[in-house]
């Protein structure tokens, strides 16, 4: 992999922050000054390539490759479970393997959601997550994406994200625009 294409947007970080090493799940820090590509700006957050190596940067540091943060999330207001679920699979659909320009749910990664109403009248989410190779090394990134968006959501206290490896993922799972996307349609 060349890392990078005539579609990529060079940048030079404005600040120091923070990234993880695709696909070891490592967090480092960039220093202000480097340089760089990215490659992919997708759910909120930006995949780079810098010397060799792809890093994941999330939306909250958008500042630093000079880009706008992304926008709060919203819910009608009286929002009942079937908007505040389709909400959750909005959230759900910024969710990408840094590796893979395709979101969590296309990919058939989503195995199960529901929503549980607390005391306090706020929510709580229950999501099954599988990967597309157990050993993945973006596993635990992946889960904590899917856990930090979906609470971002007004009216969700707590997503419980659980990673699951039974049934294991094949691509007949992906649905028919991720197949053509990747070309196995």
């Amino acid at each position: 992999m060349s890392g990078f294409s005539t579609s990529s947007e060079p940048f030079t970080l404005q600040r120091d922050c923070h990234a993880i090493h695709v696909p070891y799940g490592d967090v480092v820090n960039l220093p202000a000054g480097q340089t760089g590509y990215i490659t992919q700006s997708l759910g909120g957050s930006f995949t780079v390539y810098i010397e060799g190596s792809l890093f994941r940067i999330d939306g909250k540091d958008a500042d630093a490759l000079g880009k706008a943060p992304p926008e709060p999330i919203s819910v009608p207001e009286n929002a009942d479970d079937e908007d505040v679920e389709r909400v959750v699979w909005e959230q759900l659909r910024t969710c990408f393997d840094p590796e893979i320009p395709i979101n969590v749910v296309d990919l058939g990664l989503v195995y199960d959601l529901s929503l549980e109403h607390l005391e306090n009248g706020r929510r709580k989410v229950y999501v099954k997550l599988t990967l597309t190779a157990p050993g993945c090394g973006m596993g635990d990134i992946l889960v904590e994406d899917a856990r930090t968006k979906l609470e971002m959501i007004p009216t969700i206290e707590e997503a419980q994200i659980d990673l699951v490896f039974d049934p294991p993922w094949n691509q007949s799972m992906m649905s028919d625009e991720a197949k053509l996307q990747t070309g196995m349609m």
